[in-house]
């Protein structure tokens, strides 16, 4: 007995030296806040502080300490969140995390980030180039200097921060990160590839009713795409040829001892999930108006901005304010980036959406059958020969297991797409023809980063428009307002235009080898869509949803890709309903979550028939539902259910189940869906009549329902499915580690709601959680911009074992802000910081 109470005791002792050290270990990650901390590489002492709304402020004597200062924070806050990204944008995940990340590796190999990064960093003016390097330079003196312990995620997976070159972050990882943001808003080749994949097996009438154009347009092109490319031999005959990847092939995948092959299925998901949303824009959008002083209560512009991206936790964003010499300006900072996104300096503001042009096109390129080293392009006198792929080697090390080496090919084009994404391979004869990319942004004039340091030195409306004429990659749609009371909006970024022979008009991939469909230049900067304060105040507002911005008449082809604009038609209305606005007007816009996208199906499943036995009370609830998608409303959760599966019973038999899984999710067909049952399609919902095809999708909605959620439909409730999750990379992949690293928060909305929720309906665990919406909303008032406010998902801090890590998440949810003031009454923590 003696010997088994201290044995126990002996336990108890370890247990609680383990818990000591635990907490010891976690308190040693938080960054200091408080007191003097030495810095070496400032030039002048810098005070940093956090004020109630938990925004830090640096206070420099140079814009470049202040600069310097901003990186410093970031890594103290935000360290794994920058090397995640910046291992991302390099390539090299698959060192640290194994063989499921390879094919992400692969994509960005090829596509060249980095090398385009380092050509465009060359082309930067000097002072661009010093806030890079004073950026770069605090991040690396925060690591050589610092006694905070790191995050759990470097210490989990055993990773050092830092890459090849020794440092933790360089001006040209800043610049491939603004890439990285062009590829995650900008282009459409991911939409190209569906077209030539769905041509396959349908004809081009019925491909644009799959991919219509936008409502009210004609198709950009009259080509009969399928007779195209069948009379071009591009597809493979015979068995597809195997997906499977080295990571599918090895289900117990040694990326980690700690992890089993959930981890590796996780992080596979996740790969092919920012390989198939690469290079596709639906659903990526965000909200901005201005209202004009003829439309506010106070007689000054107000502003607001609500951009949509992915959700993840961390946030993108890290709200800070930035002082010194020529330098005064708050609002949203994009950890890699020296400057504020998204805010307003002490005398404008901004907002910005995505204006989503087609900067991308795919080329097929046709390969010489004598000599596959070549493919097929015009000489300088329009006559066809054969030219030799540019080639390189990429070696991608991969954890555990020997190096992979890539070869990437490139064309006059660009990089070849079809050598690194699988899909390619399973669809086209790949011993024919290779698939070329065209994209603006990895140009070497890409000056994107200019722009926005001139941006946050901007004093009114006509410097901020002058400082985003530099704006590149991606193309945004930026409205603006000074104190001055005067307002703007213009489509800031390059787009390519395409001859007048061109009848394919990047809509779709075209023949590689013919001349007609090469870029002829540039829209003009002073040509792309604008309006001023004249228009803007006698309308009383502009406002933007990714909606066509091309106004009638207007000379030039932007793309045809748009989002539909319920959205913007719901701003609209709201707009014109209140004849004087204020803030409290704006926020309440910003919560909306009515959608017309609803109202438009709904009149369909209020007539639907079903045998099942809770169709009665489901009715029930849809009759008195309203299209309001609130995260109580039982009718919500049952259109939403019943709308995935009326898709998948019309679409996917026409697809067939692989070609349709692989484009569903982060397509929705809604327009299709609606097409068909306005028209009653007999073609779409054959077998069946489309009233039959609608009640089977009730019956099988109603049947997953009640499996999920029991048999009472009233107590059915769509926060219930449709949770907002900020997920963690990597460890949202783990299951055990998800549940304290991600975010997550029951919410309302839609993919069509201007509180926008837009969920992926092929996850096959939570297919209606909220993955993409308002990363962040923010208004302004030009009256008194101190009494401008924001709010964000998660939370300032990236450190999981931080009450900061997701303290703005139920105020996030409920449409509630944050002050965001550049001389705020209360400062919670003051750290000066000295050479």
């Amino acid at each position: 007995m003696t010997w088994l109470k201290r044995s126990a005791w002996a336990l108890l002792g370890l247990l609680v030296l383990l818990v000591v050290a635990a907490g010891i270990y976690a308190w040693r990650t938080f960054p200091q806040l408080d007191g003097e901390l030495k810095t070496p590489g400032l030039a002048a002492s810098v005070t940093v502080q956090r004020d109630g709304s938990d925004v830090t402020h640096i206070k420099a004597r140079s814009a470049r300490d202040a600069w310097f200062a901003l990186g410093y924070v970031h890594a103290q806050e935000r360290g794994w969140q920058l090397e995640f990204n910046r291992r991302v944008m390099h390539g090299e995940l698959s060192q640290v995390l194994g063989p499921a990340t390879l094919d992400t590796d692969k994509l960005l190999r090829t596509l060249g980030v980095m090398r385009a990064a380092r050509a465009q960093l060359a082309g930067l003016p000097a002072e661009a180039r010093e806030s890079l390097q004073a950026y770069s330079d605090g991040i690396n003196a925060f690591y050589a200097n610092t006694s905070q312990a790191l995050s759990p995620e470097f210490q989990i997976l055993g990773v050092r921060p830092g890459g090849t070159s020794g440092a933790a972050w360089t001006p040209e990882d800043s610049v491939g990160w603004s890439i990285m943001m062009a590829l995650d808003l900008g282009g459409n080749w991911g939409t190209e590839f569906a077209r030539l994949s769905a041509a396959k097996v349908l004809s081009t009438e019925h491909l644009w009713q799959l991919f219509p154009p936008y409502p009210g347009e004609p198709p950009a092109s009259k080509t009969d795409l399928a007779e195209l490319y069948a009379d071009l031999g591009v597809y493979r005959t015979g068995t597809p040829p195997t997906t499977k990847s080295i990571a599918e092939s090895q289900d117990s995948i040694r990326a980690n001892g700690l992890f089993d092959s959930n981890f590796s299925a996780g992080l596979r998901q996740w790969a092919a999930d920012f390989s198939q949303s690469a290079g596709t824009v639906e659903g990526k959008g965000s909200n901005n108006w201005v209202v004009a002083g003829t439309h506010s209560a106070s007689g000054k512009p107000l502003l607001a901005n609500d951009p949509h991206l992915g959700l993840s936790a961390p946030a993108i964003w890290y709200f800070a304010a930035l002082q010194a010499p020529g330098l005064n300006v708050i609002g949203a900072t994009l950890p890699g980036l020296p400057f504020v996104v998204l805010g307003r300096t002490d005398k404008v503001a901004w907002g910005f959406t995505n204006t989503g042009p087609d900067v991308q096109d795919l080329y097929l390129e046709q390969i010489n059958p004598a000599n596959p080293k070549q493919y097929r392009t015009p000489d300088v006198d329009g006559q066809l020969v054969w030219a030799d792929f540019q080639t390189r080697q990429e070696v991608i090390k991969v954890k555990n297991q020997p190096d992979v080496v890539l070869a990437v090919r490139e064309t006059r084009h660009g990089p070849v797409l079809s050598d690194a994404q699988k899909a390619y391979a399973g669809l086209l004869d790949l011993g024919k023809y290779a698939v070329a990319l065209r994209w603006s942004a990895l140009d070497a004039d890409n000056r994107t980063m200019e722009a926005g340091v001139k941006a946050n030195q901007a004093r009114s409306v006509d410097e901020l428009l002058k400082a985003y004429a530099d704006n590149h990659s991606p193309m945004q749609n930026v409205v603006m307002a000074d104190v001055g009371g005067n307002v703007a909006y213009k489509a800031v970024g390059k787009v390519p235009l395409r001859r007048p022979d061109n009848d394919i008009m990047g809509v779709a991939p075209s023949p590689g080898w013919l001349a007609k469909y090469d870029w002829a230049g540039w829209i003009p900067a002073s040509e792309t869509p604008q309006a001023g304060a004249a228009q803007i105040d006698a309308k009383g507002w502009y406002a933007s949803a990714n909606q066509r911005i091309t106004p009638p008449g207007y000379p030039y082809f932007m793309g045809q890709d748009w989002v539909v604009p319920y959205r913007f038609n719901r701003i609209e209305q709201l707009l014109a309903a209140t004849p004087l606005h204020d803030m409290a007007s704006l926020q309440k816009i910003q919560g909306d979550q009515l959608s017309l996208a609803t109202q438009k199906l709904l009149p369909y499943l209020q007539k639907t028939v079903s045998a099942h036995p809770l169709a009665g009370a489901a009715q029930q609830q849809l009759k008195t539902f309203d299209s309001t998608i609130r995260a109580d409303s039982s009718a919500a959760l049952i259109f939403a259910v019943w709308a995935d599966e009326l898709t998948r019973g019309l679409i996917a038999p026409r697809l067939g189940p692989a070609r349709f899984a692989a484009m569903y999710g982060k397509r929705d067909f809604r327009t299709t869906v609606e097409d068909v049952l306005l028209h009653n399609d007999a073609w779409w919902c054959a077998p069946q009549t489309c009233q039959a095809q609608s009640g089977a999708a009730l019956t099988r909605a109603l049947d997953r329902l009640q499996a999920l959620y029991g048999t009472d439909v009233a107590k059915w409730q769509w926060g219930q499915a449709h949770p907002a999750i900020s997920t963690h990379r990597p460890f949202g992949s783990v299951a055990l580690l998800a549940r304290f690293f991600d975010v997550t928060v029951p919410t309302g909305g839609d993919t069509y709601t201007i509180n926008v929720g837009q969920y992926w309906a092929n996850e096959e665990k939570m297919p209606f959680a909220s993955r993409h919406a308002a990363s962040l909303r923010a208004v302004y008032d030009l009256s008194n911009l101190e009494n401008s406010q924001f709010i964000y998902q998660t939370g300032q801090s990236g450190l999981v074992f931080s009450r900061r890590y997701r303290d703005m998440s139920p105020a996030w949810a409920g449409v509630q802000y944050r002050p965001l003031r550049m001389n705020p009454p209360e400062i919670r923590h003051r750290l000066v910081m000295t050479p």
